[in-house]
């Protein structure tokens, strides 16, 4: 089966992790798509392949005769999506030959428009997959796990010689939870690359220090006749605490190694109301310094408003990766090579995010991350081309080729 194909088949299998769930895995519909690739596994002839009670799934291919003291290279995607737009059905829609111009997605409405993303002139002539515009489309991660799957099967196939090669999907990505019960024994590779980047030849090392803040503001809430001087209305204390973060810090106006304050969230009344917000920085003084003004908004709330109007609650995420994958550039030189070796231009680019290879290369996995062949992800507008898929695929298969020689672990 090739990578387009095994994507068709995922994407329609809802699985949108939930940031408020205490479960694990948050949401229980990603059991449904790890069995299913359980049973593709197995039925490829990968006997070592099982399925965790928190749905992680693992599976492991021996190596070929004479590589047996090769390391373990290990492959890793996430079975979950986000919650946004995935409220109903998906329905991936292929629009062979793209035009490279102005493409409606379905009977939703939306146009998908090189004036948007402007790099849809230079996939003129490509196979996009798309959702019909009402959802998203799910590449994120499937697209990874679709190219990790067909690698597998062509490596069994077309007998590459290959070390020991480790394979993991993981839940909960999308709400950084991916790595949290991620057995790193139990995958048993010595180095990893996360399929979960966007464009095929992307190759990333270094992300985003990432937390998560969340402001409770309790307000004080009386008859607006007899208000003076009594009430506190938290959700006009919530868009006063807004207006404190620098306005030019946000997604929309930043971009490379620039950092950000990114509200997701916002609900209230006169009573309560709650903002979240995700902070991200590359550089880890400036990420540290963006909690302290956090702390300070809190501070000068309650100076002004009473002591316990505001509380902050300041979540760690995940740190920059490139302090740890600076000690095993191999792994960043050999994916170069493979990227070349399968035809495509080696992009070195910072994440403007983050990956489960993030948190696991500080678990003592070095884990950089490669690109999919995605565009436009977390929204409806969400593209993948079948094309930049087969490419991914073909870099990984690249990779293991590279690591089945003795000399590929020097830097």
């Amino acid at each position: 089966m090739n990578c387009k194909d095994r994507l068709l088949s995922y994407v329609v299998i809802r699985t949108p992790s939930e940031e408020d769930s205490s479960s694990v895995p948050s949401s229980p519909c990603q059991f449904e798509l790890a069995h299913i690739l359980h049973r593709e596994l197995f039925s490829m002839g990968i006997t070592d392949v099982k399925v965790t009670n928190q749905c992680y799934l693992y599976a492991h291919i021996p190596p070929s005769p004479g590589c047996e003291d090769r390391p373990c290279l290990g492959f890793i995607a996430h079975m979950d999506t986000v919650s946004d737009y995935c409220g109903q059905r998906i329905f991936p829609l292929v629009h062979e030959d793209y035009n490279g111009r102005e493409l409606p997605l379905g009977d939703s409405g939306r146009i998908l428009s090189p004036d948007m993303f402007p790099h849809l002139r230079e996939l003129k002539g490509r196979t996009l997959i798309t959702s019909d515009g009402t959802t998203i489309l799910g590449a994120d991660d499937k697209a990874g796990i679709a190219e990790i799957m067909t690698m597998a099967e062509r490596i069994l196939d077309e007998n590459i010689p290959h070390g020991p090669v480790a394979i993991a999907f993981t839940p909960d990505e999308e709400i950084g939870m991916g790595a949290a019960h991620f057995d790193v024994e139990e995958f048993g590779a010595d180095f990893a690359y996360t399929l979960d980047g966007d464009s095929e030849g992307e190759i990333q090392y270094e992300n985003f220090n990432a937390c998560r803040a969340e402001f409770i503001i309790k307000g004080v809430n009386v008859h607006p006749g007899s208000a003076k001087d009594v009430m506190v209305n938290a959700s006009l204390a919530a868009m006063e605490i807004n207006s404190m973060l620098p306005a030019d810090e946000t997604p929309r106006d930043t971009e490379g190694y620039e950092g950000f304050f990114h509200l997701t969230r916002m609900q209230g009344d006169v009573a309560e109301a709650r903002l979240d917000y995700i902070i991200r920085d590359h550089d880890a003084k400036r990420f540290e310094q963006r909690k302290v003004l956090l702390k300070e908004i809190e501070r000068k709330m309650n100076e002004k408003w009473g002591a316990g109007t505001v509380l902050v609650t300041i979540t760690d995420q995940y740190r920059n990766m490139a302090e740890i994958i600076s000690g095993h550039m191999h792994l960043i030189e050999n994916a170069k090579k493979a990227c070349e070796n399968a035809g495509v231009t080696p992009q070195i680019l910072p994440i403007r995010g983050g990956t489960d290879g993030a948190q696991l290369s500080f678990k003592g996995l070095p884990c950089p991350n490669l690109g999919t062949g995605g565009h436009a992800f977390h929204g409806p507008y969400e593209h993948v081309t079948v094309e930049g898929m087969e490419a991914a695929c073909s870099i990984a298969l690249e990779l293991v080729r590279l690591y089945a020689d003795p000399d590929a672990c020097r830097q």
